[in-house]
């Protein structure tokens, strides 16, 4: 099998297209066969490298490798529209000379009444074929005169253009819709409908998934493919991504671009994990209900035969379900470098060493498995950079729960202990609350609460088996580690009763 992927660089990858480029990359790689990237940039007003080289980052971070490309090269290349035109004119003559093309003259003010007419009258907006009937010497004459046609093709004018979908079975379209489509216009470009058909054939791609909004293009593209002596390959035509209001995803529903979703923090495993279900289910009979696999695990279940009619609906609440899952079983040493950026945004200014890596890593078991997105890892560990004593106390809540019964004398004897004690780990940290505890008689929530309240600053937050220990690492830290201050258990539990002392 040979499948491709061929965006228009005219913006950012749309999460729909990167569903597109994904069904594609499984079927490529689950049969064995080849991934193909093509850039359709014909549109020159509109395509720029910097869009290309965007959606080429967004592909690369999705994991879709390819095997042809324009930056890969291949036997078939080259994989740019823009360095093709040779072809389409090659082939839009081909045409012309079998006359099963022909050139138009009508103009553009022509074209558009046409059009509205025909709307006003309830009729199909299709091309009347008024320049159908210029026979070859007019037609020379014209060009000679400087006139400047486009090239439309030639479409039977009846009969049916039947296709067998892989997704929706037989699909009819009667000729006497379709009018008569410019191939190549007069300005040079050719029509997408041409240029793909080209590509497809020269490429010797043998099966095309896209959107169900190409549809409507597939009977121009099939009598094209005949005309030319191509075989059409097979279609596969995907519902489109809709929004939770079931309209077409777009940006009033929010980010929808990879390159957005990539920016709030979330894995490209979980994308392309949450992508995969829309419109598929990776679910073999007699097989494991385990929706959340990895990519290469989808693509040895990918059929098109599961392929959904309906449309899916992109729901960034279950695409934050699969994110929290992929985040809890992630490599903590790439959390930690991933989650770099998000804290430099939150004002948390950090460049670590090796050794400021393992301790974000270490500290990262505080986040992985409580946040939904990179983005909020900063809050979730801000206690380790952020304490105040005073600035704790001044919250009402905190001096509300300080104001219990016994919470004062466990405070006082967390710092008389931490004064004596070496840097804790787990279990230092257990036997040091043993002995509060057994200095106080406090227990339970009147015990934990309070040593919450004198380490961390806060009244919630994670668990103290997990915190305590990221607190005192992070104490030890060189300057060198490049990592900001991170202030000890025991000069927290000293600073905290002072404060407590002097209100």
């Amino acid at each position: 099998m040979r499948l491709r992927f061929a965006p228009s660089p005219t913006g950012q990858l749309h999460v729909g297209n990167a569903r597109t480029a994904l069904f594609n990359w499984l079927l490529a790689r689950g049969s064995g066969g080849t991934f193909i990237l093509r850039i359709e940039d014909t549109d020159a007003e509109r395509s720029t490298r910097e869009s290309e080289g965007g959606i080429v980052r967004d592909l690369r971070w999705l994991g879709l490798n390819w095997d042809e490309g324009p930056d890969v090269g291949g036997a078939h290349g080259p994989y740019r529209q823009s360095e093709r035109l040779h072809l389409y004119q090659s082939y839009a003559k081909e045409l012309l000379g079998a006359d099963k093309a022909y050139y138009c003259f009508c103009t553009t003010a022509q074209l558009d009444a046409e059009r509205q007419e025909a709307v006003a009258a309830g009729r199909p907006a299709r091309y009347s074929g008024t320049c159908r009937r210029i026979s070859r010497d007019q037609a020379a004459a014209r060009i000679a005169g400087g006139e400047r046609p486009a090239i439309r093709f030639r479409v039977p004018e009846e009969g049916d253009i039947v296709f067998s979908d892989a997704v929706r079975g037989d699909v009819r379209f009667h000729a006497d819709v379709i009018g008569d489509p410019i191939i190549l216009r007069a300005e040079g470009p050719p029509a997408y409908n041409f240029a793909v058909v080209v590509d497809d054939a020269l490429m010797a791609v043998t099966h095309v998934i896209r959107g169900e909004d190409h549809i409507s293009n597939t009977p121009r593209q099939i009598l094209l493919y005949e005309a030319l002596g191509f075989t059409p390959p097979t279609f596969a035509h995907l519902s489109l991504v809709m929004g939770p209001d079931h309209s077409p995803l777009s940006k009033r529903h929010g980010a929808t671009s990879v390159a957005e979703f990539r920016s709030k923090g979330y894995l490209p495993e979980a994308l392309v994990n949450y992508l995969a279900l829309i419109g598929w289910s990776p679910r073999e009979a007699g097989g494991s209900d385990d929706e959340l696999v990895p990519i290469d695990e989808l693509a040895r279940r990918f059929s098109l035969d599961r392929v959904g009619h309906s449309a899916g609906v992109f729901d960034e609440e279950k695409l934050a379900w699969a994110n929290r899952h992929y985040l809890k079983i992630a490599d903590p040493v790439r959390l930690a470098e991933l989650s770099l950026p998000y804290f430099n945004d939150a004002g948390v200014r950090m460049t670590p060493n090796d050794a400021g890596t393992a301790f974000l890593a270490f500290a990262m078991s505080m986040a992985s498995a409580s946040v939904d997105r990179l983005s909020q890892v900063p809050a979730r560990l801000a206690l380790l950079f952020d304490y105040d004593a005073a600035t704790a106390l001044s919250d009402p809540r905190v001096r509300e729960e300080m104001g219990a019964e016994g919470a004062r004398s466990v405070v006082t004897a967390l710092a008389e202990e931490l004064a004596l004690a070496p840097r804790l780990d787990r279990e230092r940290f257990r036997a040091v609350a043993n002995q509060v505890k057994a200095r106080t008689g406090q227990k339970g929530k009147a015990l934990f609460h309070p040593i919450r309240l004198a380490l961390t600053g806060r009244a919630e937050g994670p668990e103290l088996d997990l915190a305590v220990p990221a607190i005192d690492r992070g104490a030890d830290l060189p300057a060198s580690a490049g990592i900001p201050r991170v202030l000890g258990c025991r000069e927290r539990a000293a600073a905290f009763a002072q404060a407590l002392e002097e209100q």
